[in-house]
């Protein structure tokens, strides 16, 4: 079989066990703390935690993973050895508490001896003991089931199955959080496969674990303890690379003796097919003994290695949506990049031509991964145009090394080698290969010193949150009912007083129910009154605690004593509620704009819905041109006339379709709400969908409040573009009446400009072009009138040189018309008189200017233009300097000026 054929052979055996096939999630994660999806269980975490229920109770895929950042780092390792790498997917079946450890683990057993037929005596398997300070109980239901496995296979349980601590076989997802003991599987790839486990867990090549199965039946909470899961949970992974290499390897597991590597299988040598065409070198697979005298073979079967992986990872986060940047995980992916460009310069590739291998990574990956097809030209455009970029760098880079060589013979300081890391994107390894071939070697602990400062500012930088399975008895407070969808509700809505509050110096009530929506997915809290039979408080702002509570800051100071279960009539400020809906409306038209116009890869990095203008953040690896932008702004307003329905249903999250847009780092419950602009709705139901009989251009997820039809809205005008950060963009916009205000400012500025121009307002721009081309004429006719006045200028001074010694003095008062000019003027006379020395001076506004020039005679004499200049500012109130040949300075006694440069002439003349 080759790659394709065993991911589906998995796909397909669980599938007949009942599983349904899901696919990969993105490899920008929803959990917290992670960079990237790092493993499969990333997307089944709500269903870990309780956040929602999963529509199946058992699933079999293969994820998408990245490790290179953060916990997980296997960047510096990618290309030494045989089986590191930054991409790779992970098989894994789930049971969400259905089945448990015997169908997991005598499914595994079944899939690995009987349909992939692996020798069941080269299998060893490994179960949690604890060790002493560990965690729970020896996993005995899992020891039982694998004794009677290997004793129906007729072999030595005592011999097959290792018990190991925490280290090996207890998985946790964090400090807190879901856990529980696993089972790992270890396959012996030795000649003769004899090893009796002696080989399992001690980091050997030659015997590897391939498959884990965790048993989630804990949960880890903050003060130390682990409690039983209400619901037990089967997480398993096996490393697909790893696998298929092993496979490739072994000839299908039928000839042992080989070392394994997971770069021996089709995934990869279809891609150094490629590369071996582009470069002429062939790959031979060879590795070497350390990271330091490489051969010329070795080093270009490292280059190999290392090319064909990062670019499958800069090809899959790419197409999900994460672009190289400065920061998180946008810079990891930058330097990864950077990586693979100095690497394929040491396979022998030419400077620029890493995009063009791109499609033999999406031949391989495409069919099962298809956002990777659908987003081809966006990868290539974007590793192209970073690898144009860091080209223009990497001189500079190498010529900071070259001076490092230079000052630091023998070693190159760490903080050297972490500034060409961390500025130039010089990897640790490839700066160690590079000082080797100049004798030199490289302060690691110094680098590795660095790199933990590196990492300390991250940390510190970083949001961290317990992870926390939710448990229905939690929390006494009750969740403040929203009621504000429905407009009869917006204003004189009778509700109750629950609770009031005053947080540093702010002041809250809290109501049963209302209409007020608070600050959530970048829409502004509402503003409004909430009324009792005698007072009247104003709601200045209206956010949401982690309670679900709804508070309702008001300017008033408050009795609290006195208003809990006080009857309130409330009222929104519905002219400021409709013009925030018009902007949120217009920002979800525009997000769909963007993604038709500049590609699919396009993702919300952020927005702001006021009732003024919107903003919104996204993720792209250019500057939007004005076509782009003038073709987005009309497609927007186009979709705004046609008057489209927006309208909204509530769907289990699992079940939203596929055309759905959800933001990246958002959590969502079981229920979530979707926005459909464009679809099919009925009027009666304020534009809730029963069903969803015609989808519309336009569908997000969002709690947001809206506008009912599009044509409320007015129109849009994009009013900027631009880059906030690296692979960044912002747009903002106006909608409503602050466009149509801007529209009129900008229309009576034309006409303003035709009547001063004497033209209609459509001609403005034609003529106004006229009109500077002959200012530009003019200029250019009066600079040369300038130049020669300054020609004739010049041969005036001449004439009225006055010698001193040897030399020839001009020292005069001028008049030009800029400071610039008074320097061309001196050098002109310079060149004239001969050996001597030209000070001159003017005046500009109020402000004084000088100039000196010494010829090298005169410099040979003593005389220098700097100390000139010093002494002559001196005497007008400034300062000034320069070099013995040519110097400037300035002053602000204009009208000492001509008395100065008098006295100074005068006192040449005497000596």
């Amino acid at each position: 079989m080759n790659s394709s054929e065993f991911r589906q052979s998995f796909l397909d055996f669980f599938k007949s066990k009942a599983h349904e096939i899901v696919p990969s999630a993105p490899l920008l994660p929803t959990a917290p703390n992670l960079l990237f999806t790092n493993a499969g269980m990333n997307q089944f975490i709500p269903y870990f935690l309780g956040e929602r229920t999963p529509t199946a109770t058992r699933v079999a895929d293969t994820q998408k993973c990245i490790r290179a950042g953060g916990k997980h780092n296997d960047l510096e390792d990618v290309g030494f050895d045989t089986y590191h790498h930054t991409f790779f997917e992970m098989l894994g079946n789930w049971s969400f508490g259905d089945y448990f450890k015997q169908e997991a683990l005598t499914w595994s057993w079944e899939l690995l001896t009987q349909v992939w037929k692996i020798p069941p005596e080269r299998l060893y398997a490994t179960v949690y003991k604890p060790d002493p300070g560990d965690p729970a109980e020896a996993d005995l239901e899992a020891l039982e089931i694998w004794k009677s496995i290997f004793h129906e296979a007729g072999l030595d349980p005592a011999v097959h199955v290792i018990q190991c601590g925490k280290k090996d076989n207890f998985w946790m997802m964090g400090d807190t959080g879901p856990c529980g003991p696993c089972s790992e599987i270890h396959i012996d790839c030795t000649e003769k496969g004899d090893t009796k486990g002696s080989l399992v867990n001690q980091d050997s090549a030659w015997c590897m674990e391939i498959w884990n199965n965790v048993f989630i039946q804990f949960n880890a909470t903050p003060e130390g303890s682990y409690e039983p899961l209400p619901a037990k949970h089967v997480d398993t992974g096996m490393g697909f690379e790893r696998v298929a290499g092993v496979a490739a390897t072994t000839d299908q597991f039928t000839r042992f003796g080989e070392l394994p590597s997971n770069y021996n299988s089709d995934l990869f040598t279809d891609i150094f097919k490629v590369l071996t065409q582009m470069s002429g070198h062939p790959y031979g697979a060879t590795l070497p003994e350390s990271g330091q005298g490489l051969s010329e073979t070795e080093l270009k079967d490292c280059a190999f290695r290392v090319v064909a992986d990062h670019l499958r990872c800069l090809s899959t986060a790419i197409a999900d949506g994460i672009l190289p940047g400065n920061e998180g995980r946008n810079y990891v992916i930058r330097r990864i990049l950077r990586r693979a460009v100095l690497w394929a310069e040491r396979a022998g590739l030419e400077k620029g031509s890493l995009a063009s291998i791109v499609p033999s990574v999406i031949e391989k990956l495409g069919p099962v991964f298809p956002e990777l097809q659908q987003q081809q030209e966006i990868i290539e455009k974007v590793i192209a145009s970073e690898e144009s970029a860091f080209n223009r760098t990497l001189d500079r880079g190498i010529q900071l090394l070259e001076r490092a060589f230079e000052d630091h013979p023998g070693e190159i300081p760490g903080e050297k080698a972490f500034e060409l890391y961390d500025t130039y994107g010089f990897p640790l390894d490839l700066t160690q290969l590079m000082a080797r071939e100049k004798g030199h070697t490289v302060d690691e602990a110094g680098f590795a010193a660095e790199m933990e400062k590196q990492r300390q500012r991250a940390r510190a930088a970083q949001k961290k949150e317990d992870i926390l399975v939710q448990k229905d008895a939690e929390a006494g407070t009750i969740q403040t009912q929203f009621v504000g969808f429905e407009p009869a509700n917006l204003t004189d809505f009778s509700t109750t007083i629950t609770k009031s509050l005053s947080l540093e110096e702010k002041h809250y009530l809290v109501l049963a129910e209302t209409p007020f929506y608070a600050e959530m997915g970048g829409q502004l809290g509402d503003t409004g009154t909430i009324s009792t039979d005698d007072t009247s408080y104003t709601v200045i702002d209206t956010v949401k605690d982690s309670s679900g509570q709804i508070l309702h800051q008001v300017k008033e100071s408050l009795d609290a004593a006195s208003l809990d279960g006080t009857a309130v009539t409330v009222s929104v400020d519905v002219v400021r509620r409709q013009a925030i809906q018009r902007n949120h409306t217009a920002t979800h038209i525009l997000n769909w704009a963007l993604r038709e116009v500049l590609g699919n890869h396009i993702r919300q990095a952020g927005s702001l819905v006021a009732p003024e203008y919107l903003r919104f953040d996204f993720s792209h690896f250019e500057a939007v041109t004005s076509e782009q932008l003038a073709t987005i702004e009309a497609m927007v307003n186009e979709r705004i006339i046609r008057n489209d329905a927006v309208a909204w249903y509530e769907i289990p999250y699992d079940q939203k379709p596929d055309d759905v847009v959800a933001v990246f780092g958002e959590k969502y419950g079981d229920e979530v709400r979707v926005v459909d602009i464009g679809a099919e709705a009925d009027v009666s139901t304020n534009y809730r969908l029963m069903h969803r009989a015609s989808p519309g251009y336009s569908a997000e997820l969002c709690g947001g409040t809206h506008v009912l039809a599009t044509g409320e809205i007015g129109s849009l005008k994009i009013v900027s573009e631009s880059s906030i950060s690296a692979g960044t963009r912002r747009i903002e916009a106006v909608v409503g009446a602050p466009a149509f205000n801007l529209f009129q400012r900008d229309h009576n500025q034309i006409v303003r400009l035709g009547q001063l121009l004497s033209c209609p307002p459509d001609e403005v721009e034609t003529r106004l072009q006229s009109t500077l081309k002959d200012k530009a004429d003019l200029e250019k006719r009066l600079k040369a009138s300038e130049q020669k006045g300054v020609a004739a200028l010049a041969g005036d001074l001449k004439n009225n040189a006055i010698s001193g010694g040897d030399l020839s003095w001009v020292v005069e008062v001028v008049k030009v018309s800029s400071p610039n000019d008074l320097r061309g003027l001196g050098a002109q006379v310079q060149k004239s008189v001969g050996p001597g020395v030209v000070i001159l001076g003017a005046t500009f506004g109020d402000k004084v200017t000088l100039v000196a020039l010494c010829t090298s005679e005169a410099n040979a004499a003593g005389i220098q233009a700097g100390q000139l200049i010093r002494d002559l500012t001196s005497k007008l109130d400034g300062k000034g300097g320069g070099k013995p040949d040519f110097a400037m300075g300035g002053g602000k006694a204009v009208d000492k000026l001509p008395e100065v440069l008098r006295q100074y002439k005068k006192s040449i003349s005497s000596s």
